[in-house]
């Protein structure tokens, strides 16, 4: 009997349903992570605010990443980016091209660090926000190479480096922070972490991509990459524009709530947000499944929409706890878990928490619309995107009326996404384009 329920289980395991699982689970430990990271931050720092700010920013310029990873993830499935040993030479070629833009993004972020503070809405921080465009730079390598381990199947280890990633931030932010360098320190956790584990998605790539006896991310004179840097990227055009909006959408409101709240109300309404996004990040993972399969499925003739709605489907499961809980338990849960000064706009959690699962949902469509290769919804969404920070600058400045605004325009953009990627069957797309 063990042994039948362990291989039910091992089935279950390899299943398509399992591995999406498998990978939405990696996110929420990731999440739970990044939570006890918000806690650490907010009773360590004064101005929580600013670093949440921030964050919202490095957020937003992480963005290229993402769609890089998407488009990486796509067509290493699919062989376009070489296979074996031609796809680690193709991600090494890359890796190097990235160490010298990161060199030079640096100095032009650094040059510009005060208008940038003050864009942000951090002025007292020139410094923490120059660390903003190469932690972006830094980040698009980390997802460069997660694709590629996306692209070979093995989604283990992209869950683990999901989880390390806020593991490593906590533990060098919290130490930076701790040691007096305050929110420069727990900001410049991220770019650590980003570090660290692009080390290791490397290492796990020339475990299983090398040949015997080949040092690490040694390329030899004369090799070619299958396709260049500069062109991956421009054929991802559309993917990084689509999840720029979808960024400023989850992000934006932050930094308008720093501009628009007093000090101590816009970390309370941060702490808020920090909490009503933890179905943000089981769509992301669940995402990491999501793209890969839809690609094969489509390059194969099959119906894709299955993907989507299993995927949809996780995330709904996660959502009705959570919902539940900020529903009737937001004011205890803030006051017990961020302290009193910060439980003094628990009445925007529950619509916070609304908003973002919404969004989780929009995210899934966005990222299922970019590996069927389609674009006609960006228009649509990028002109909501454009919308909501004009709207939330004028609203009110409570934030309960300021949260329900963000969820009446996270409502609109998923019923946009889900009314083009469900309108009809995406295989007769493809037959009849």
């Amino acid at each position: 009997m063990p042994s039948r329920f362990a291989n039910q289980l091992e089935r279950l395991r390899d299943s398509d349903t399992g591995k999406a699982a498998g990978l939405a689970a990696a996110m929420i430990v990731n999440n739970v992570i990044a939570l006890v990271t918000s806690v650490v931050f907010a009773r360590l720092l004064s101005d929580y605010g600013a670093l949440a700010a921030l964050i919202s920013y490095l957020t937003i310029l992480t963005v290229a990443g993402q769609a890089i990873q998407v488009s990486t993830a796509r067509d290493g499935a699919l062989g376009r980016l070489g296979e074996g040993e031609a796809l680690l030479r193709t991600l090494e070629r890359w890796s190097r091209t990235l160490v010298l833009f990161t060199v030079g993004a640096t100095v032009i972020s650094i040059l510009l660090r005060q208008p940038i503070a003050d864009l942000v809405g951090v002025h007292s921080h020139p410094w923490a926000a120059a660390a903003g465009i190469p932690g972006g730079c830094v980040y698009l390598a980390l997802c460069t190479l997660r694709g590629g381990l996306q692209g070979i199947g093995d989604y283990r280890s992209v869950g683990l480096s999901l989880i390390g990633e806020q593991g490593v931030r906590l533990i060098a932010g919290g130490a930076l922070a701790g040691l007096g360098m305050g929110v420069g320190g727990a900001y410049l956790g991220s770019l650590v972490a980003y570090v660290a584990m692009s080390v290791y998605c490397a290492a796990r790539l020339h475990a299983q991509l090398a040949p015997a006896g080949r040092g690490a991310w040694s390329l030899g004179r004369g090799v070619v990459a299958a396709t260049g840097f500069g062109r991956h990227v421009w054929v991802s055009a559309v993917p990084i524009s689509a999840l720029a909006v979808v960024q400023l959408l989850q992000n934006v409101d932050l930094i308008t709530a720093k501009h628009r709240f007093s000090e101590s109300v816009a970390s309370a309404y941060s702490v808020d947000a920090v909490a009503a996004k933890v179905l943000i990040w089981v769509a992301m993972g669940a995402s990491f499944y999501l793209v890969p399969e839809t690609s094969r499925r489509r390059s194969a003739g099959e119906d894709t929409r299955g993907v989507l709605l299993r995927t949809l489907a996780i995330v709904a499961v996660c959502a009705v706890p959570c919902l539940l809980i900020f529903a009737f338990g937001a004011h205890p849960l803030i006051e017990l878990v961020f302290g009193r000064r910060r439980a003094i706009a628990t009445d925007a959690v529950l619509p916070l928490a609304a908003a973002f699962t919404v969004l989780a949902g929009t995210y899934l469509a966005v990222q299922y619309l970019l590996a069927l290769r389609r674009s006609r919804f960006l228009l649509a969404l990028a002109v909501l995107a454009a919308f909501e920070p004009l709207a939330l600058a004028h609203s009110s400045r409570s934030p309960a009326s300021f949260a329900t605004l963000v969820l009446a325009v996270q409502v609109v953009g998923a019923l946009i996404s889900y009314l083009i990627a469900l309108r009809r069957p995406p295989q007769l797309i493809v037959l009849g384009s």
